[in-house]
């Protein structure tokens, strides 16, 4: 396999950068009066402007140059017929049949996947009407009034960020709980008003073995035996989304309140999948439907648009640009909606999760960055914390500004307020403010130093006319598709984690150290020897 760094199309780009480094958006903008327009696509209801990005029509040449000589068309063809892309775990890479069209045929081994995806999908709808309804009760007779989603990683963050996210559209009659940590103030924060004999857990595990769910869905079990005294309520207050039936059927769920899916659908890629279930039950099977129509809208897109207009593809490209190229280390996310206040949480599970590789596919170590870290948090409030440092700060830090164009909740100019502010933010990183500009406005000269907004701080812009279930899904997919363009770039393996293993198997050793009655025999490091003896003297 040809080391990326060792191509023509490389190098390139890496004495291209030492020219952009010398040249100010202020420049780039002043010779191309059209700039602003050009330097936008648009697809799946989303108008990408990244013209404010340090870039020139020379780069965009050399990063689709680079795409090309790597293979990224036909990385994304065998993605989408189902070839074995997660050459670590053998398996197929399809998280994008989760949300193909009914007849479509996508096959994994010969077989074609898609009707069993409905299936999943139709059982799906039928329970959830029956919740919504009040069809199914609980082991009392009362309907279900609340649902707890006990999960973590993409069984949790998906769901958790599309029901906030979503939330305008949800039967606000349900209470929505996502429980994670294995701390267990989340779990007794969680259920601390509800009513047992009124709430039903999903518990989200394809294993059915993950430490933390199953270490929360049991306290969720005694839970609800200690409040309603039967071990027959459980199957009534509790369904699976998991493929290890046998254990499902021994925690005391009936497999057929058990919803599975694939090997081939990765933990982070899998909010589409029955991990959805929780997001169905909030937004009804209409809604639901209308979200995967965004998620297959924009793999449309990415599979077929030219590389100078596609979304994901330049999105993508811009982030190995600025990671490999350009020395920035982080991401910023900035949501200007308060629904989409988990949006950058969620983008950090897939972004560093699938990205944060040291070795290529082949397992040669690389040469070059990968993997930038996502964070971000919603506009305005960043804007009084963190935007300092983005403005006038030694980082670079390139910015993804989200934003709709209608509030779905319109009162007075909140939302003219809120937009000015983001397109402010944008046109200021952008420009910012000359120290002779500074000066001319009647500053001291001791204080110009200090109010000099250097700019060139480079951002895109998202935009929609309004956060809907369709948008939404338009919105993940095209991070997910700039994720895969980055790793197909670096050569890396986007769909293994490893990198999560290490940690799960020394917790698994400590945790009997801990509560062992007698004197364990430690063999750990002096510092974590210490750590455990110091915790266990605390516990007495």
């Amino acid at each position: 396999m040809t080391p990326p760094s060792a191509r023509p199309e490389w190098q390139a780009l890496q004495q291209h950068a030492a020219t952009i480094q010398a040249t100010h958006l202020r420049d780039l903008f002043a010779s191309d009066a059209t700039r602003g327009e050009r330097l936008t696509a648009e697809a799946a209801g989303l108008y990408l402007d990244y013209s404010k990005q340090r870039v020139t029509d020379e780069t965009l040449g050399k990063l689709v140059a680079l795409a090309e000589a790597v293979g990224l068309r036909e990385q994304i063809a065998a993605m989408f017929t189902g070839a074995t892309l997660n050459n670590t775990e053998q398996r197929a890479v399809l998280h994008v049949a989760l949300r193909a069209p009914r007849g479509a045929v996508i096959e994994v081994d010969g077989q074609n996947v898609v009707p069993e995806v409905y299936a999943v999908l139709d059982r799906m709808a039928q329970f959830v009407d029956q919740v919504r309804s009040g069809v199914w009760r609980g082991y009392t007779g009362k309907p279900i009034r609340n649902i707890v989603n006990i999960g973590i990683g993409g069984s949790d963050l998906g769901p958790a960020m599309a029901y906030d996210a979503l939330r305008q559209y949800s039967a606000r009659e349900l209470t929505l709980r996502f429980i994670s940590n294995v701390d267990a103030t989340d779990f007794a924060e969680a259920v601390r008003d509800l009513e047992a004999n009124e709430t039903l857990f999903i518990v989200a595990s394809k294993t059915f073995t993950t430490l933390e769910t199953m270490a929360n869905a049991q306290t969720a079990r005694q839970w609800l035996l200690d409040r309603l005294g039967d071990k027959e309520a459980v199957a009534r207050h509790f369904v699976a989304v998991s493929t290890n039936a046998k254990e499902v059927a021994a925690f005391g769920i009936d497999p057929a309140n058990m919803f599975g899916f694939w090997d081939w659908v990765g933990g982070r890629y899998s909010m589409t999948s029955a991990i959805g279930l929780s997001t169905m039950l909030a937004l009804g099977s209409g809604s639901y439907h209308a979200m995967l129509g965004g998620f297959r809208a924009m793999d449309d897109h990415f599979r077929s648009a030219p590389f100078a207009q596609n979304l994901p593809v330049l999105m993508g490209l811009l982030a190995v640009w600025y990671t490999s190229f350009m020395g920035a280390e982080t991401q910023a996310v900035l949501p200007y909606d308060q629904y989409l206040r988990r949006f950058p949480a969620y983008l950090q599970q897939l972004t560093m999760e699938s990205n944060g590789k040291r070795v290529r596919r082949d397992g040669a170590a690389v040469d070059y960055e990968t993997g930038a870290i996502y964070w971000g948090e919603p506009g305005t409030n960043g804007q009084h914390s963190f935007y300092q440092l983005i403005h006038q700060g030694t980082k670079l830090i390139p910015c993804d500004f989200i934003g709709f164009c209608h509030s779905l909740n319109p009162v007075g100019q909140h939302h003219d307020l809120l937009m000015a502010n983001m397109f402010a933010q944008a046109e200021a990183l952008a420009f910012g403010k000359s120290a002779e500009a500074v000066a001319a406005s009647g500053t001291p000269a001791w204080l110009v130093p200090h109010r000099t907004f250097p700019g060139n701080r480079p951002s895109s812009t998202i935009l929609a006319e309004r956060l809907t279930p369709a948008s939404l899904g338009a919105l993940i997919a095209l991070y997910e598709h700039s994720v895969f363009t980055q790793s197909a770039v670096w050569g890396i393996n986007a769909f293994d984690q490893w990198g999560v293993e290490l940690g799960k198997v020394l917790a698994a050793q400590i945790l009997p150290e801990l509560s062992s009655n007698s004197e364990p025999t430690l063999n750990h490091d002096s510092s974590t020897n210490s750590l455990i003896r110091r915790y266990r003297a605390a516990q007495g």
